[in-house]
């Protein structure tokens, strides 16, 4: 008999529905599979068959030929062990005909033990994001993936421990809908953070170009000698950034899904700070492998990706940043098909000006000034030009250090200034499909939005003509001014503006003048 069952698999990060057809009949005793299967998908006829068995499923001596399509997709991973045992379970009839009408419009989706139990698969809330999309009614999923999956609204689940358990809910249509689980989607305030601003003695003027480089969603490096505080300020960047909305949390939970990371959590409800060892591959950077997965730059979209000392990272893995700075989003091509990642993040990196740490005092930097030279400039100008501000940390004075007062205004007080001029770039680009935040502006909208008078325009033109930018610089100049206006509640960009978003190209300036 044949049968047909709903089930889905993965494409980067986008579910991809497809459907597991399954064909006994009399003849010599053989289970068959095909449908372009990676190994773990073939390894699922004897996980099914097993699994059956030790449920006390008792499968008859027939041929057996299962068929996943469409057969243009490869398929990869686990999930199809479940839907592989539903279709076996309906070819030989073991499910009541007033069953079969309603589980027709449901996808099934899981990994199967030998046991017979239903465990955990990577990639759930992507996969049932999908169906929904997809107008099916309903998914059932693994216990293990309950939470997750109960986070996309309009579709019913229904989730199963194991094979005896799924038996029972498949035996009557009054056990299957007794299976429902309500949903719920809420985001919980934004959790309390350990670390606070307010820790931070000093450096206000690195503290001011944090805080406008969170307002704009701007790339930014901070430099300076070793024992400034950049590590400890970089840390404490997701702090006053606004909370996420929901769309963005479940944007970030199918990301950290898809790459086996959510740990148990329903939906990620904290923006990201991904901290990678300068020693990290191309691969664990931007994403990839034999069996394509998200990589540090995904993993951080909606938050921050921070890159503790620069220069120590591999020179190819510096500049393999420089597209999905541009385009926000990476692209991944293997044999069996293209995979697409978001990498919406916020970079922020650190660095010394020298490899001992100490320059530019010289008292106690000792590096020469062809080492240092070298060792600035393995940051690539292609590279500075797409971070929009850099700027230095000085070292702390003994009385700001000592200070009983702290380090001045708290996380919750700077992420307040934050939320109103992110108000005002959301009013802004409302009727923009790809734009949220001013960094994100493309020349046509730059035109539009960050129009300047003629002495704006005078004071800008000397700059240009002094420092030698490039374009793409002098566009970072404008959409950082147009951050610091929308600050300051202006609508127009002013020359005071301008003086500061030009001030954050320091660095720039010492490496590349």
């Amino acid at each position: 008999m044949y049968s047909k069952v709903l089930c889905e698999t993965l494409r980067g990060i986008n579910g991809v529905l497809t459907y597991v057809e399954a064909d006994s009949s009399n003849g010599l005793p053989s289970f068959l599979m095909v449908g372009n299967l990676a190994s773990s998908v073939k390894e699922a006829g004897d996980r099914v068959r097993t699994a059956l068995k030790n449920s006390n499923v008792d499968i008859p001596a027939k041929k057996v030929t299962i068929n996943i399509a469409p057969a243009d997709i490869r398929k990869d991973g686990t999930s199809f062990d479940l839907p592989i045992a539903v279709a076996i379970l309906k070819s030989l009839e073991m499910i009541p005909k007033s069953v079969l009408s309603i589980i027709d419009d449901y996808a099934f989706i899981g990994e199967l033990n030998l046991n017979g139990d239903i465990v955990g698969v990577r990639g759930i809330l992507s996969m049932v994001s999908s169906l929904k999309e997809q107008e099916i009614k309903g998914v059932v999923v693994p216990k293990d993936n309950e939470q997750e999956a109960l986070v996309v609204d309009g579709i019913d689940i229904i989730s199963v421990e194991n094979i005896r358990e799924l038996l029972f809910i498949l035996n009557s249509e009054e056990n299957f809908n007794s299976y429902k689980r309500p949903h719920f989607n809420d985001i919980k305030d934004l959790q309390d953070y350990a670390i606070d601003f307010s820790d931070i003695n000093g450096q206000s003027l690195l503290k001011r170009a944090c805080e406008v480089a969170v307002a704009g969603f701007h790339n930014i490096i901070i430099s300076g000698a070793a024992g400034t505080g950049k590590t400890m300020i970089a840390k404490r960047i997701p702090t006053i950034m606004p909370k996420l909305t929901i769309d963005e949390a479940i944007e970030i939970t199918k990301v950290y899904s898809v790459a086996g990371e959510l740990k148990n959590k329903s939906l990620v409800t904290v923006r990201p700070f991904r901290h990678p060892h300068h020693s990290i591959s191309v691969t664990s950077l931007i994403g990839g492998g034999i069996y394509p997965r998200p990589g540090e730059i995904s993993l951080a979209t909606n938050g921050v990706l921070f890159l503790d000392e620069l220069p120590h990272f591999s020179k190819m893995a510096i500049e393999t940043l420089r597209e999905p700075l541009e385009e926000k989003s990476i692209c991944i091509s293997r044999l069996n098909g293209s995979y697409s990642y978001p990498a919406d993040f916020m970079l922020v990196a650190a660095m010394n000006l020298c490899p001992c740490g100490h320059f530019p005092d010289r008292n106690k930097c000792n590096c020469s000034e062809m080492v240092i030279e070298r060792y600035q400039k393995s940051i690539s100008k292609p590279i500075l030009e797409r971070i929009d501000i850099c700027v230095e940390s000085s070292p702390i004075k003994f009385n700001e250090l000592s200070s009983a007062n702290g380090g001045g205004e708290k996380s919750y007080v700077i992420r307040k200034r934050v939320e109103e001029c992110r108000e005002i770039q959301k009013e802004r680009f409302k009727n923009y499909k790809n734009i949220k935040f001013n960094a994100q502006m493309t020349t046509k909208e730059i035109k539009k939005f960050c129009e300047i008078k003629e002495t704006e325009k005078e004071y800008l033109r000397k700059i240009f003509n002094v420092k030698k930018l490039s374009a793409r610089t002098y566009h970072k100049v404008l959409k950082v001014a147009r951050t610091i206006a929308d600050m300051a509640k202006s609508e127009n960009i002013k020359v005071e503006h301008l003086v500061e978003a030009c001030s954050y190209r320091s660095i720039e300036d010492k490496i590349y003048h």
